[in-house]
């Protein structure tokens, strides 16, 4: 079906709205200054519309979700998702999706559809990688996915959407927009305790693996992760800079790593006993894969008696570390290559009392009374005796 609505200008004049309506084809709507333009247009869009012969979406009507979807996994997931993780981690939302909407006609999966999948979504139970019952750091069950879980399902189907309706025009526009995304609770934040630091690089240091202690301690110093860490190679070590360039990171931007130090002192001393065999740092026996650290990593923190913690934890511990020796979050975001400070938000309470030195210097200056620096301190005293009286 189709009809015109008038609207009239703010400068006098009237525009007539088209919009035309037919089930398996997105709403079309046009604007003309004849009433007998938009009539004959909507008429002639409708006709083809019905007849499958309008020029844009003729094929459209056809396309499922799924067809989408498929689409996406064969032709950009090998070339834009290329890190291990996140493409398994988008493959696995996106069949979801197909799941559940796949048998659906592309032009009729709309936001509030969109959204009763979200719901269904909270109330799903977590699994994990194998499909068994997710179990958190402190061992309990997790009987739903979490909202952050939810939002990252979201964001995976909006990016598939978003190529659809730009490079392919399968779609008109990203029905995922307009779809509310649930609160997240604010980023853990685990540190190490001075103590539970000390006895960690004790425990690393004692390790069989040689590599895992100076893996763990460029992580402490520099935030970095632990695959920006495990892949470096010597290409991207300057040591007369002191510094380390990342190529390849998560948010796909260069990152520079100080090396300042006992970070330093081991890179040197990597440097200097590196292999010949291969260009990377931290290599495995055979040189041909980053090391592996896992088992080491976890029997390093039993030895030293330390709970709950993962080694991406020793990135919150880097953060943590700065914003309790003055740092600012927007420092913190730039040593830990964020884009923006929301990441970095967490650690604002430990930064109080660098915060609270500000507000006071700032108070000090604005509120104090000018002090007249050739009277005798008795004088001066007195001065800011009555000034404290009077008011």
């Amino acid at each position: 079906m189709s009809w015109i609505s008038e609207r009239k200008k703010k400068d006098g004049t009237i525009q007539y709205k088209a919009v035309v309506r037919v089930k398996g084809y997105p709403t079309r709507t046009a604007t003309f200054t004849r009433k007998t333009d938009a009539q004959k247009w909507a008429k002639q869009v409708e006709v083809q519309m019905e007849e499958g012969r309008h020029s844009k979406d003729g094929d459209s009507r056809y396309r499922t979700f799924g067809d989408m979807i498929d689409r996406y996994i064969r032709d950009v997931v090998p070339v834009r998702h290329n890190r291990r993780l996140a493409r398994n981690a988008i493959l696995c939302h996106l069949r979801w999706w197909k799941e559940q909407l796949g048998a659906e006609l592309l032009t009729e999966v709309s936001a509030p559809r969109i959204v009763e999948m979200r719901d269904r979504l909270l109330r799903s139970p977590a699994v994990d990688s194998k499909g068994k019952p997710y179990v958190d750091a402190e061992g309990n069950v997790r009987r739903s996915k979490s909202p952050a879980t939810v939002v990252r399902y979201l964001a995976s189907l909006s990016v598939v959407y978003t190529t659809a309706v730009n490079e392919w025009e399968w779609a008109d526009h990203n029905p995922v927009k307009k779809v509310r995304r649930p609160r997240e609770p604010m980023g853990r934040v685990r540190f190490l305790s001075d103590t539970e630091r000390s006895a960690l690089l004790d425990a690393c240091r004692d390790s069989a693996n040689p590599l895992l202690y100076p893996i763990v301690v460029l992580a402490l110093s520099t935030g970095a992760r632990n695959n920006e860490i495990r892949s470096l190679t010597w290409s991207q070590v300057d040591l007369e800079r002191r510094v380390i360039r990342l190529i390849e990171t998560k948010n796909r931007e260069r990152r520079a790593l100080p090396l300042t130090g006992l970070a330093f002192d081991l890179m040197q001393d990597l440097h200097a006993n590196r292999r010949e065999d291969t260009e990377l740092v931290f290599p495995r026996p055979d040189g041909k894969k980053p090391v592996f650290i896992e088992n080491d990593w976890n029997k390093a923190l039993t030895e030293a008696g330390i709970e709950d913690f993962r080694f991406h934890d020793l990135r919150h511990t880097a953060a943590s570390y700065l914003a309790m020796n003055g740092a600012t979050l927007a420092e913190i975001a730039e040593v830990l290559g964020h884009k923006t400070l929301q990441m970095v938000k967490r650690y604002a309470h430990m930064s109080e009392q660098h915060t609270m030195g500000v507000v006071e210097r700032m108070n000090r200056a604005i509120f104090s009374p000018p002090a007249n620096d050739n009277a005798p301190p008795s004088e001066q005293g007195a001065a800011r005796t009555a000034e404290k009286k009077q008011r």
